[in-house]
């Protein structure tokens, strides 16, 4: 894994864990960011991978 698959993934778990805690005390607020940080956190995930793909393909001619 590369760095910004890492940092996405992680960045996607927090956002699930500010959503749960949002759900737990009635916070829409603290929901919405939670979705907000889990959207950004696939997002770099998927830019981590789509790197990985790149790399790895200009290994093997």
């Amino acid at each position: 894994m590369n760095k910004d698959q890492v940092k996405g993934v992680l960045k996607d778990i927090a956002g699930k864990v500010q959503e749960k805690t949002g759900q737990l005390v009635g916070s829409k607020e603290q929901q919405v960011k939670g979705l907000g940080k889990q959207i950004s956190g696939k997002a770099e995930k998927t830019y981590g991978d789509a790197k990985k793909v790149l790399k790895d393909s200009s290994k093997h001619p």
